[in-house]
């Protein structure tokens, strides 16, 4: 009964607009007042100790670095390197778009901020190039996704903190992926551009000094997801440790290497992470009492013993598991949903053999495909808000690179060497 009236109250504060976190914590409370068994005393236990843990500074840290380095002058240096290796390509300017959210993606860990940037800077350049504003919001919308699954990913973060999986593995497996990623929205704009005759004429070649010269600047830039990877990899520190040292080595690259961060950027970059880590721990605060409650329930077993009880296939579980996340994902946000799913889903990966690294890299893309469709797609509102393009025009748009990115997650799903190689190789 309890429980009933925990899922009914939850689901009448999603369809107000009530913030997710909040409606957590009241549906929680609710569950708390009907029962006997717990006072309210618990429920508070267990938000606080839902955030007691040095895992989720991690969280914190990148989120500060990411921030941070928004503020150094690397956005410009990474955005010269990505315009002189994509020169000789067709549709550069797109291809640039695609190119900087990789190389974004591997320093700020934040995939609505490395498109706001992105939509204030390139699309702009897009549209006077000739490209139509929505397509260009929705490159810069869809090439964003791949942030969330390279290092230092904030969800790859959570869903190893939830689920209890190394966050280095996790690190390593969403390389490749992010990778392939890249790769795949490359070859498409590239036959775009060709269809459309965008940017195709013949363009001043790049010669090795223009090249290294740009290499030069954003090397330092660079070498940050390397730092990281490697010194997780060889034990030298932790996800945590790693995060501290992406926060200092920010501050180095923006106060004494660059030095073009004033001390009111600092001030403003630190309090921009205290309101962004701030909406995300009482997030997570919050979906940890839920999911303590669940599992009070045993949830997660009843939901394991149906699954297993009918779907008997691996390949029919990822089929299952898309279908579902990708509707999820259209009202819930992903971060949310990560914290209320990973506990249900983690225990029906061994009945089908499946190894909880490789599932996560699958789980986060299917979520992140939901921030760009309607109801509550974050990346579509935020893109469509700073580009000025209407949302129905954004969505007639989507569609060929959500195909995209559902075929990308199923290749991830049914091969798993392309998130496991890494992993496997180096651990």
């Amino acid at each position: 009964m309890a429980l009933t009236l925990m899922l009914i109250v939850l689901l009448v504060l999603f369809l107000i607009n009530v913030p997710i976190g909040f409606g957590l914590i009241a549906s929680t409370a609710v569950y708390f007042f009907f029962t006997d068994s717990f006072s309210m005393e618990i429920l508070v236990q267990r938000l606080i100790g839902g955030v007691e843990s040095v895992p989720l500074l991690a969280i914190v840290f990148f989120m500060t670095a990411g921030i941070l380095m928004n503020y150094t002058g690397i956005t410009t240096r990474m955005l010269r390197f990505a315009e002189v290796i994509t020169r000789p390509l067709p549709g550069a300017l797109a291809q640039i778009n695609v190119v900087l959210s990789t190389l974004m993606g591997g320093l700020s860990g934040s995939n609505i901020a490395d498109a706001a940037m992105q939509s204030k800077i390139l699309v702009p350049e897009m549209v006077k190039a000739g490209y139509t504003k929505s397509f260009s919001t929705v490159l810069t919308a869809a090439t964003a996704l791949i942030t969330p699954i390279i290092p230092p990913g904030i969800a790859l973060i959570m869903y190893g903190y939830v689920g209890n999986i190394s966050i280095g593995q996790l690190f390593m497996a969403g390389i490749l992926p992010g990778a392939a990623l890249c790769v795949i929205f490359m070859i498409y704009v590239h036959f775009y551009a060709k269809k459309h005759n965008l940017e195709t004429e013949k363009k001043k070649k790049v010669t090795a000094k223009e090249f290294f010269s740009s290499l030069k600047d954003a090397l330092l830039a660079l070498l940050l997801p390397l730092i990281i990877i490697g010194g997780i990899r060889f034990g030298i520190f932790s996800a945590t440790e790693a995060g501290a040292i992406a926060v200092l080595y920010a501050l180095i690259l923006g106060l004494v290497v660059y030095r073009e961060m004033t001390f009111k950027q600092l001030i403003n970059a630190l309090l921009e992470t205290a309101h962004t880590s701030a909406s995300v721990l009482i997030i997570i605060a919050a979906g940890s009492a839920f999911g303590w409650v669940l599992t009070l329930e045993q949830v997660p077993q009843k939901a394991t013993e149906l699954m297993v009880g009918n779907v008997e296939s691996s390949i029919m579980f990822f089929l299952i598991v898309m279908i579902f996340l990708l509707v999820s994902g259209m009202f819930v946000e992903g971060n949310v949903l990560i914290i209320i799913l990973t506990p249900l889903f983690i225990p029906m990966l061994g009945a089908y053999g499946i190894d909880p690294v490789h599932f996560g890299i699958f789980f986060i893309i299917c979520l992140s495909i939901g921030t760009l469709t309607p109801p509550l797609g974050t990346l579509m509102f935020t893109t469509c808000a700073i580009t000025g393009t209407k949302v129905e025009e954004f969505v007639k748009e989507s569609w060929p690179f959500l195909l995209l990115l559902i075929v990308a997650a199923l290749l991830i799903a049914f091969i798993p060497a392309i998130s496991m190689w890494l992993p496997t190789s180096l651990y």
